[in-house]
Protein backbone atom coordinates (compact mmCIF):
# COMPACT_ATOMS: atom_id res chain seq x y z
CA UNK A 1 0.00 0.00 0.00
CA UNK A 2 3.04 2.57 1.01
CA UNK A 3 4.43 1.92 -2.94
CA UNK A 4 0.93 2.37 -4.40
CA UNK A 5 0.98 5.98 -2.08
CA UNK A 6 4.16 6.87 -3.16
CA UNK A 7 3.24 5.89 -7.44
CA UNK A 8 0.53 8.15 -6.70
CA UNK A 9 1.72 11.41 -7.75
CA UNK A 10 2.03 9.97 -11.58
CA UNK A 11 -1.38 8.95 -11.23
CA UNK A 12 -2.79 12.59 -10.42
CA UNK A 13 -0.54 13.72 -13.07
CA UNK A 14 -2.04 11.23 -15.66
CA UNK A 15 -5.71 12.83 -14.22
CA UNK A 16 -4.83 16.09 -14.54
CA UNK A 17 -3.74 15.61 -18.28
CA UNK A 18 -7.12 13.91 -19.14
CA UNK A 19 -9.19 16.57 -17.34
CA UNK A 20 -7.81 18.99 -20.11
CA UNK A 21 -4.63 20.47 -17.95
CA UNK A 22 -2.19 22.03 -19.52
CA UNK A 23 0.88 20.11 -18.53
CA UNK A 24 2.06 23.62 -17.15
CA UNK A 25 -0.09 23.58 -14.41
CA UNK A 26 -0.53 19.83 -14.13
CA UNK A 27 3.11 19.22 -13.34
CA UNK A 28 3.66 21.64 -10.69
CA UNK A 29 0.34 20.48 -8.77
CA UNK A 30 2.00 16.98 -9.64
CA UNK A 31 4.94 17.98 -7.86
CA UNK A 32 3.35 19.34 -5.03
CA UNK A 33 1.38 16.74 -3.95
CA UNK A 34 4.41 14.21 -4.74
CA UNK A 35 5.78 16.35 -2.03
CA UNK A 36 3.07 15.99 0.54
CA UNK A 37 3.53 11.96 -0.04
CA UNK A 38 7.49 12.38 0.05
CA UNK A 39 7.22 14.21 3.52
CA UNK A 40 4.14 12.07 4.96
CA UNK A 41 5.04 8.76 4.10
CA UNK A 42 8.61 8.35 2.92
CA UNK A 43 9.47 10.87 5.52
CA UNK A 44 11.82 12.38 3.32
CA UNK A 45 12.46 16.51 4.90
CA UNK A 46 11.34 18.98 2.66
CA UNK A 47 14.67 20.66 1.92
CA UNK A 48 16.09 16.88 0.91
CA UNK A 49 13.07 16.97 -1.52
CA UNK A 50 14.06 20.28 -3.25
CA UNK A 51 17.54 19.20 -3.19
CA UNK A 52 16.80 16.09 -5.30
CA UNK A 53 14.56 18.35 -7.68
CA UNK A 54 16.74 20.83 -8.33
CA UNK A 55 20.21 18.23 -8.70
CA UNK A 56 17.63 16.31 -10.95
CA UNK A 57 17.64 19.50 -13.44
CA UNK A 58 21.54 19.86 -13.56
CA UNK A 59 21.00 16.68 -16.33
CA UNK A 60 18.90 18.62 -18.81
CA UNK A 61 20.52 21.78 -18.39
CA UNK A 62 22.11 21.28 -21.75
CA UNK A 63 18.69 20.20 -23.70
CA UNK A 64 17.41 23.71 -23.05
CA UNK A 65 19.71 25.20 -25.38
CA UNK A 66 19.64 22.33 -27.78
CA UNK A 67 15.94 22.64 -27.96
CA UNK A 68 16.19 26.83 -28.61
CA UNK A 69 18.44 25.72 -31.28
CA UNK A 70 16.14 23.21 -32.63
CA UNK A 71 13.35 25.77 -32.94
CA UNK A 72 15.74 28.32 -34.59
CA UNK A 73 16.27 26.02 -37.04
CA UNK A 74 13.12 24.53 -38.00
CA UNK A 75 11.44 28.29 -38.39
CA UNK A 76 14.56 29.18 -40.68
CA UNK A 77 14.62 25.75 -42.82
CA UNK A 78 10.47 26.87 -43.57
CA UNK A 79 10.85 30.50 -43.80
CA UNK A 80 13.90 30.95 -46.04
CA UNK A 81 12.53 28.23 -48.43
CA UNK A 82 14.82 24.81 -47.93
CA UNK A 83 11.16 23.26 -46.44
CA UNK A 84 10.10 24.28 -49.97
CA UNK A 85 12.57 23.43 -51.85
CA UNK A 86 12.26 19.70 -50.73
CA UNK A 87 8.44 19.31 -51.53
CA UNK A 88 9.63 21.00 -54.89
CA UNK A 89 12.29 18.58 -55.96
CA UNK A 90 9.74 15.98 -55.06
CA UNK A 91 7.22 16.93 -56.85
CA UNK A 92 8.90 18.02 -59.92
CA UNK A 93 8.17 15.30 -62.32
CA UNK A 94 4.31 15.22 -61.29
CA UNK A 95 2.21 12.02 -59.76
CA UNK A 96 -0.57 9.27 -60.42
CA UNK A 97 -3.13 8.67 -58.14
CA UNK A 98 -1.15 5.06 -57.58
CA UNK A 99 2.42 6.86 -56.29
CA UNK A 100 0.79 9.86 -54.34
CA UNK A 101 0.77 8.84 -51.21
CA UNK A 102 3.95 6.89 -51.30
CA UNK A 103 5.31 10.47 -52.06
CA UNK A 104 3.70 12.15 -49.86
CA UNK A 105 4.64 9.71 -47.41
CA UNK A 106 8.49 10.21 -48.07
CA UNK A 107 7.84 14.19 -48.56
CA UNK A 108 6.71 14.84 -45.31
CA UNK A 109 9.01 12.27 -43.51
CA UNK A 110 12.08 14.21 -45.14
CA UNK A 111 10.49 17.56 -44.27
CA UNK A 112 9.32 16.59 -40.58
CA UNK A 113 13.52 15.68 -40.32
CA UNK A 114 14.74 19.21 -41.99
CA UNK A 115 11.72 21.11 -39.52
CA UNK A 116 11.52 18.52 -36.49
CA UNK A 117 7.79 18.99 -36.00
CA UNK A 118 5.16 16.60 -36.97
CA UNK A 119 2.32 19.33 -36.74
CA UNK A 120 4.04 21.66 -39.40
CA UNK A 121 4.89 18.94 -42.14
CA UNK A 122 1.19 17.98 -41.28
CA UNK A 123 -0.17 21.46 -41.82
CA UNK A 124 2.02 22.42 -44.74
CA UNK A 125 1.80 18.71 -46.65
CA UNK A 126 -1.78 18.29 -46.29
CA UNK A 127 -3.10 21.15 -48.60
CA UNK A 128 -0.79 19.73 -51.40
CA UNK A 129 -1.23 16.30 -51.01
CA UNK A 130 -4.97 16.78 -50.08
CA UNK A 131 -5.57 18.63 -53.38
CA UNK A 132 -2.94 16.85 -55.37
CA UNK A 133 -5.08 13.83 -54.35
CA UNK A 134 -7.91 15.31 -55.42
CA UNK A 135 -6.97 16.12 -58.94
CA UNK A 136 -5.19 12.85 -60.06
CA UNK A 137 -8.62 10.61 -58.01
CA UNK A 138 -6.39 8.97 -55.54
CA UNK A 139 -7.17 7.58 -51.89
CA UNK A 140 -8.29 10.05 -49.47
CA UNK A 141 -7.75 7.61 -47.06
CA UNK A 142 -4.15 6.32 -47.85
CA UNK A 143 -3.26 10.10 -48.75
CA UNK A 144 -4.03 11.24 -44.95
CA UNK A 145 -2.69 8.24 -43.39
CA UNK A 146 0.60 8.38 -44.93
CA UNK A 147 1.14 12.26 -44.04
CA UNK A 148 0.11 11.74 -40.62
CA UNK A 149 3.24 9.08 -40.57
CA UNK A 150 5.24 10.66 -42.00
CA UNK A 151 5.31 13.72 -40.67
CA UNK A 152 6.03 11.80 -37.57
CA UNK A 153 8.64 9.90 -39.17
CA UNK A 154 11.66 13.20 -38.02
CA UNK A 155 9.75 13.43 -34.69
CA UNK A 156 11.73 10.00 -33.96
CA UNK A 157 14.66 10.61 -35.45
CA UNK A 158 15.21 14.50 -36.29
CA UNK A 159 17.93 16.06 -34.84
CA UNK A 160 15.95 19.14 -34.12
CA UNK A 161 12.84 17.70 -32.77
CA UNK A 162 11.52 18.52 -29.19
CA UNK A 163 10.79 14.70 -28.94
CA UNK A 164 14.13 13.47 -29.88
CA UNK A 165 15.80 16.07 -27.76
CA UNK A 166 13.64 15.86 -24.44
CA UNK A 167 13.75 11.19 -24.90
CA UNK A 168 17.46 11.82 -25.40
CA UNK A 169 18.83 13.94 -22.48
CA UNK A 170 16.81 12.32 -19.97
CA UNK A 171 18.14 8.74 -20.82
CA UNK A 172 21.54 10.80 -20.67
CA UNK A 173 22.48 9.49 -24.02
CA UNK A 174 24.19 12.42 -27.09
CA UNK A 175 21.80 12.71 -29.78
CA UNK A 176 23.99 12.02 -32.67
CA UNK A 177 24.34 8.60 -31.05
CA UNK A 178 20.88 8.33 -31.13
CA UNK A 179 20.08 9.33 -34.04
CA UNK A 180 22.94 6.32 -35.60
CA UNK A 181 21.62 3.54 -33.41
CA UNK A 182 18.35 3.81 -35.15
CA UNK A 183 18.98 5.18 -38.10
CA UNK A 184 18.84 2.29 -40.18
CA UNK A 185 16.05 0.90 -38.62
CA UNK A 186 14.21 4.27 -38.97
CA UNK A 187 14.79 3.77 -42.73
CA UNK A 188 14.09 0.28 -43.13
CA UNK A 189 10.80 0.60 -41.82
CA UNK A 190 9.92 4.05 -43.82
CA UNK A 191 11.20 1.71 -47.12
CA UNK A 192 8.51 -1.27 -46.00
CA UNK A 193 5.17 1.46 -45.72
CA UNK A 194 6.43 3.20 -48.67
CA UNK A 195 5.93 -0.58 -49.87
CA UNK A 196 2.80 -0.75 -48.29
CA UNK A 197 1.06 2.17 -49.21
CA UNK A 198 1.91 1.65 -53.14
CA UNK A 199 0.81 -2.02 -52.77
CA UNK A 200 -2.71 -0.25 -50.75
CA UNK A 201 -3.21 2.14 -53.95
CA UNK A 202 -2.58 -1.01 -56.64
CA UNK A 203 -4.55 -3.28 -55.06
CA UNK A 204 -7.68 -0.57 -55.06
CA UNK A 205 -6.80 -0.07 -58.85
CA UNK A 206 -6.44 3.47 -58.71
CA UNK A 207 -5.80 5.94 -61.89
CA UNK A 208 -2.66 6.41 -63.52
CA UNK A 209 -3.95 10.50 -63.76
CA UNK A 210 -1.07 12.61 -63.36
CA UNK A 211 -1.32 16.05 -61.45
CA UNK A 212 1.56 19.03 -60.53
CA UNK A 213 1.46 20.39 -57.04
CA UNK A 214 0.72 23.98 -58.33
CA UNK A 215 -2.54 23.01 -60.06
CA UNK A 216 -3.51 21.53 -56.43
CA UNK A 217 -2.12 24.93 -54.84
CA UNK A 218 -4.30 26.59 -56.98
CA UNK A 219 -7.30 24.86 -56.37
CA UNK A 220 -7.63 25.75 -52.50
CA UNK A 221 -9.77 27.69 -51.14
CA UNK A 222 -9.64 31.46 -49.73
CA UNK A 223 -11.31 29.94 -46.92
CA UNK A 224 -8.96 27.14 -46.24
CA UNK A 225 -5.63 30.26 -46.63
CA UNK A 226 -7.31 31.71 -43.86
CA UNK A 227 -7.79 28.72 -41.67
CA UNK A 228 -4.18 27.29 -42.17
CA UNK A 229 -3.35 31.04 -41.55
CA UNK A 230 -4.74 30.84 -38.07
CA UNK A 231 -3.61 27.14 -37.13
CA UNK A 232 0.48 27.21 -38.46
CA UNK A 233 0.77 30.76 -40.29
CA UNK A 234 4.45 29.36 -41.23
CA UNK A 235 2.45 26.65 -43.83
CA UNK A 236 1.17 29.54 -45.59
CA UNK A 237 4.31 31.12 -46.32
CA UNK A 238 5.57 27.00 -47.65
CA UNK A 239 2.45 26.69 -49.73
CA UNK A 240 3.38 29.84 -51.54
CA UNK A 241 6.98 29.10 -52.01
CA UNK A 242 6.46 25.67 -53.48
CA UNK A 243 3.21 27.35 -55.76
CA UNK A 244 5.83 29.53 -57.05
CA UNK A 245 7.89 26.75 -58.03
CA UNK A 246 10.68 26.24 -55.61
CA UNK A 247 13.48 28.48 -55.36
CA UNK A 248 16.76 27.09 -56.06
CA UNK A 249 18.11 24.03 -55.96
CA UNK A 250 21.17 24.64 -53.17
CA UNK A 251 18.43 25.69 -50.89
CA UNK A 252 18.55 21.79 -49.52
CA UNK A 253 22.12 22.29 -48.99
CA UNK A 254 21.47 23.52 -45.19
CA UNK A 255 19.34 19.79 -44.77
CA UNK A 256 22.32 18.63 -46.07
CA UNK A 257 24.62 20.08 -44.13
CA UNK A 258 22.96 19.22 -40.49
CA UNK A 259 22.40 15.56 -41.43
CA UNK A 260 26.01 14.93 -43.00
CA UNK A 261 27.57 16.17 -39.54
CA UNK A 262 25.22 14.50 -37.82
CA UNK A 263 26.32 11.30 -39.26
CA UNK A 264 30.30 12.39 -38.77
CA UNK A 265 28.94 11.97 -34.81
CA UNK A 266 29.36 16.34 -35.02
CA UNK A 267 28.42 17.97 -31.51
CA UNK A 268 24.76 18.54 -32.04
CA UNK A 269 24.78 22.01 -31.07
CA UNK A 270 27.30 22.74 -33.75
CA UNK A 271 25.42 20.63 -36.46
CA UNK A 272 21.93 23.40 -35.01
CA UNK A 273 24.21 26.02 -35.46
CA UNK A 274 25.70 24.86 -38.91
CA UNK A 275 22.04 24.66 -39.90
CA UNK A 276 21.02 27.87 -39.55
CA UNK A 277 24.54 29.78 -40.61
CA UNK A 278 23.77 27.76 -43.80
CA UNK A 279 19.86 28.87 -44.20
CA UNK A 280 20.91 32.50 -43.73
CA UNK A 281 23.75 32.25 -46.97
CA UNK A 282 21.52 30.17 -49.58
CA UNK A 283 18.56 32.31 -48.42
CA UNK A 284 20.65 35.45 -48.86
CA UNK A 285 21.20 34.16 -52.27
CA UNK A 286 17.83 32.64 -53.07
CA UNK A 287 16.67 36.25 -51.90
CA UNK A 288 14.42 35.41 -49.37
CA UNK A 289 16.62 36.87 -46.76
CA UNK A 290 17.15 40.12 -47.48
CA UNK A 291 17.81 41.68 -44.15
CA UNK A 292 20.31 40.30 -41.56
CA UNK A 293 18.74 41.94 -38.51
CA UNK A 294 15.17 40.34 -39.60
CA UNK A 295 16.91 37.12 -39.87
CA UNK A 296 18.24 37.62 -36.64
CA UNK A 297 15.27 38.71 -35.20
CA UNK A 298 13.83 35.52 -36.05
CA UNK A 299 15.70 33.54 -34.62
CA UNK A 300 15.18 35.25 -31.25
CA UNK A 301 11.75 34.93 -32.01
CA UNK A 302 12.14 31.20 -31.71
CA UNK A 303 14.20 31.29 -28.79
CA UNK A 304 11.15 32.85 -27.19
CA UNK A 305 9.23 30.26 -28.60
CA UNK A 306 11.14 27.31 -27.23
CA UNK A 307 11.44 28.83 -23.81
CA UNK A 308 7.45 29.36 -24.16
CA UNK A 309 6.86 26.16 -23.19
CA UNK A 310 8.71 22.80 -23.83
CA UNK A 311 11.74 24.60 -21.94
CA UNK A 312 9.24 25.20 -18.35
CA UNK A 313 7.41 22.02 -19.04
CA UNK A 314 10.58 20.15 -18.99
CA UNK A 315 11.69 22.34 -15.65
CA UNK A 316 8.45 21.57 -13.87
CA UNK A 317 8.40 17.72 -14.95
CA UNK A 318 12.78 17.37 -14.28
CA UNK A 319 11.79 18.58 -10.82
CA UNK A 320 8.80 16.02 -10.26
CA UNK A 321 11.09 13.54 -11.46
CA UNK A 322 13.78 14.43 -8.73
CA UNK A 323 11.45 14.11 -6.10
CA UNK A 324 9.82 10.91 -7.29
CA UNK A 325 13.39 9.64 -7.38
CA UNK A 326 14.34 10.65 -4.06
CA UNK A 327 11.65 8.63 -2.09
CA UNK A 328 11.99 5.80 -4.07
CA UNK A 329 8.92 6.02 -6.24
CA UNK A 330 9.12 3.75 -9.02
CA UNK A 331 9.84 0.85 -6.56
CA UNK A 332 6.36 -0.65 -7.09
CA UNK A 333 6.42 -0.54 -11.08
CA UNK A 334 9.89 -2.50 -10.56
CA UNK A 335 8.89 -5.16 -8.51
CA UNK A 336 6.07 -5.45 -11.01
CA UNK A 337 8.00 -6.21 -14.09
CA UNK A 338 10.60 -7.50 -12.54
CA UNK A 339 8.28 -10.67 -11.23
CA UNK A 340 7.39 -10.92 -15.15
CA UNK A 341 10.97 -11.14 -17.15
CA UNK A 342 13.41 -13.50 -16.95
CA UNK A 343 16.20 -12.13 -19.44
CA UNK A 344 17.58 -8.23 -20.32
CA UNK A 345 15.30 -8.44 -23.62
CA UNK A 346 12.09 -9.28 -21.72
CA UNK A 347 13.47 -6.36 -19.78
CA UNK A 348 13.45 -4.38 -22.28
CA UNK A 349 10.69 -5.24 -24.12
CA UNK A 350 8.31 -4.52 -20.94
CA UNK A 351 9.88 -0.67 -21.07
CA UNK A 352 8.60 -0.72 -24.93
CA UNK A 353 5.24 -0.91 -23.15
CA UNK A 354 5.07 0.88 -20.84
CA UNK A 355 5.85 3.43 -22.66
CA UNK A 356 2.77 2.55 -24.92
CA UNK A 357 0.55 2.50 -22.45
CA UNK A 358 1.90 5.61 -20.53
CA UNK A 359 1.05 7.63 -24.43
CA UNK A 360 -2.80 5.73 -23.85
CA UNK A 361 -2.82 6.48 -20.51
CA UNK A 362 -1.92 10.32 -20.59
CA UNK A 363 -2.91 10.81 -24.58
CA UNK A 364 -0.07 12.84 -24.48
CA UNK A 365 3.81 11.95 -26.16
CA UNK A 366 5.57 14.94 -24.58
CA UNK A 367 3.57 13.84 -21.19
CA UNK A 368 4.70 10.25 -21.88
CA UNK A 369 8.38 11.06 -22.46
CA UNK A 370 8.72 13.28 -18.93
CA UNK A 371 7.18 10.75 -17.35
CA UNK A 372 7.77 7.53 -18.07
CA UNK A 373 11.36 7.93 -19.34
CA UNK A 374 12.87 7.68 -15.51
CA UNK A 375 11.06 4.80 -15.08
CA UNK A 376 12.39 2.45 -17.46
CA UNK A 377 15.80 4.24 -17.02
CA UNK A 378 15.63 3.81 -13.44
CA UNK A 379 14.45 0.06 -14.65
CA UNK A 380 17.88 -0.57 -16.58
CA UNK A 381 20.17 0.82 -14.20
CA UNK A 382 18.70 -1.27 -10.93
CA UNK A 383 18.40 -4.14 -12.58
CA UNK A 384 21.35 -4.75 -15.43
CA UNK A 385 24.65 -5.61 -15.10
CA UNK A 386 27.09 -4.97 -17.51
CA UNK A 387 30.22 -2.71 -18.97
CA UNK A 388 29.54 1.14 -19.38
CA UNK A 389 29.39 0.64 -22.75
CA UNK A 390 27.06 -2.10 -22.84
CA UNK A 391 24.30 -0.15 -20.21
CA UNK A 392 24.73 2.88 -22.70
CA UNK A 393 23.29 1.20 -25.80
CA UNK A 394 20.66 0.18 -23.58
CA UNK A 395 20.07 3.61 -22.89
CA UNK A 396 19.84 4.39 -26.07
CA UNK A 397 17.30 1.90 -26.95
CA UNK A 398 15.25 3.57 -23.82
CA UNK A 399 15.23 6.68 -25.28
CA UNK A 400 14.42 5.55 -28.82
CA UNK A 401 11.78 3.48 -27.18
CA UNK A 402 10.22 6.64 -25.16
CA UNK A 403 10.31 8.60 -28.26
CA UNK A 404 8.92 5.95 -31.06
CA UNK A 405 6.20 4.29 -28.63
CA UNK A 406 5.01 8.10 -28.38
CA UNK A 407 4.96 9.78 -31.84
CA UNK A 408 4.38 6.50 -33.89
CA UNK A 409 2.16 5.15 -31.19
CA UNK A 410 -0.06 8.39 -30.79
CA UNK A 411 -0.51 7.29 -34.36
CA UNK A 412 -2.78 4.24 -33.14
CA UNK A 413 -4.38 5.29 -29.86
CA UNK A 414 -7.87 6.81 -31.00
CA UNK A 415 -8.44 9.46 -28.32
CA UNK A 416 -4.22 10.73 -28.49
CA UNK A 417 -4.38 14.70 -29.29
CA UNK A 418 -2.46 13.78 -32.10
CA UNK A 419 -5.23 11.82 -34.29
CA UNK A 420 -7.67 14.88 -33.16
CA UNK A 421 -4.85 17.60 -34.29
CA UNK A 422 -4.50 15.57 -37.80
CA UNK A 423 -7.73 15.00 -38.67
CA UNK A 424 -8.72 18.50 -37.80
CA UNK A 425 -5.87 20.08 -40.15
CA UNK A 426 -7.43 17.69 -43.21
CA UNK A 427 -11.04 18.52 -42.36
CA UNK A 428 -9.63 22.80 -42.72
CA UNK A 429 -7.76 22.02 -45.42
CA UNK A 430 -10.46 19.83 -47.82
CA UNK A 431 -13.92 19.33 -47.95
CA UNK A 432 -13.99 15.85 -46.00
CA UNK A 433 -16.06 14.93 -42.99
CA UNK A 434 -16.57 11.50 -40.73
CA UNK A 435 -18.83 10.18 -43.91
CA UNK A 436 -15.33 10.31 -45.84
CA UNK A 437 -12.65 9.35 -43.46
CA UNK A 438 -12.67 8.57 -39.60
CA UNK A 439 -9.98 8.29 -37.59
CA UNK A 440 -10.64 4.51 -37.32
CA UNK A 441 -9.06 4.69 -40.98
CA UNK A 442 -6.36 6.78 -40.28
CA UNK A 443 -5.05 3.88 -37.61
CA UNK A 444 -5.65 0.87 -40.41
CA UNK A 445 -3.67 2.50 -43.06
CA UNK A 446 -1.04 4.02 -41.28
CA UNK A 447 1.58 1.43 -41.81
CA UNK A 448 4.66 3.39 -40.79
CA UNK A 449 3.35 3.45 -37.31
CA UNK A 450 2.05 0.07 -37.16
CA UNK A 451 5.64 -1.25 -38.67
CA UNK A 452 7.86 1.12 -36.34
CA UNK A 453 5.75 -0.28 -33.16
CA UNK A 454 5.68 -3.79 -33.97
CA UNK A 455 8.90 -3.94 -35.50
CA UNK A 456 10.99 -2.29 -32.61
CA UNK A 457 9.03 -4.51 -29.91
CA UNK A 458 9.30 -7.78 -31.71
CA UNK A 459 12.87 -7.09 -32.42
CA UNK A 460 14.11 -6.24 -29.30
CA UNK A 461 12.54 -9.36 -27.50
CA UNK A 462 13.79 -11.95 -30.03
CA UNK A 463 17.37 -10.52 -30.35
CA UNK A 464 16.70 -10.44 -33.86
CA UNK A 465 17.89 -6.65 -33.73
CA UNK A 466 21.41 -8.47 -34.17
CA UNK A 467 21.05 -8.13 -38.19
CA UNK A 468 20.38 -4.25 -38.50
CA UNK A 469 23.30 -2.74 -38.39
CA UNK A 470 23.65 -0.46 -35.28
CA UNK A 471 20.75 -1.33 -33.34
CA UNK A 472 21.75 -4.80 -31.80
CA UNK A 473 21.22 -4.22 -28.19
CA UNK A 474 24.02 -6.12 -25.88
CA UNK A 475 22.87 -9.57 -24.69
CA UNK A 476 23.77 -11.77 -22.32
CA UNK A 477 26.43 -12.26 -20.64
CA UNK A 478 27.50 -8.56 -22.13
CA UNK A 479 24.66 -7.49 -19.78
CA UNK A 480 23.20 -9.64 -16.91
CA UNK A 481 19.90 -9.25 -15.09
CA UNK A 482 20.81 -8.89 -11.26
CA UNK A 483 17.98 -10.98 -9.92
CA UNK A 484 18.89 -13.84 -12.14
CA UNK A 485 22.17 -14.22 -10.93
CA UNK A 486 20.49 -14.36 -7.11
Amino acid sequence: MLALIKLSPVLVLGILMRLGLDILLAAPLAMVYAILVGMIFAHVRFNDLMDAAIENLKHVLVVFLILQMAYAVATCFMETGVAAEIITIALSLGLTAKLVAVVALLVTAILSIATGTSWGTFAACAPIFLWLNHIVGGSIVLTVSAIAGGSCFGDNIGLISDTTVVSSSLQGVVITDRVRHQGVWSFLCLACAAAAFYFAAVSMGLPDTVGKASDAIGQIPESVWTALAEKRAAAVTLLKQVQAGGLSWYMVLPLVAVLVLAGMGTNTLVCLGTGILCSLICGYFAGTVTDIMKFLEMVQSSFADAGSWVIVMMMWIGAFGGVMRRMNAFDAIAVVVMKCVRSVKQLMFANGLLCLIGNAALADEMAQIVTISPIIKDLTERNVKGSPKAMYKLALRNATFADAMGVFGSQLIPWHVYLAFFVGIAYAVYPIDESTITIADIIMHNYLAWIAVLSMLILTVTGLDRFIPLFRLPSEPEVELIKAKE
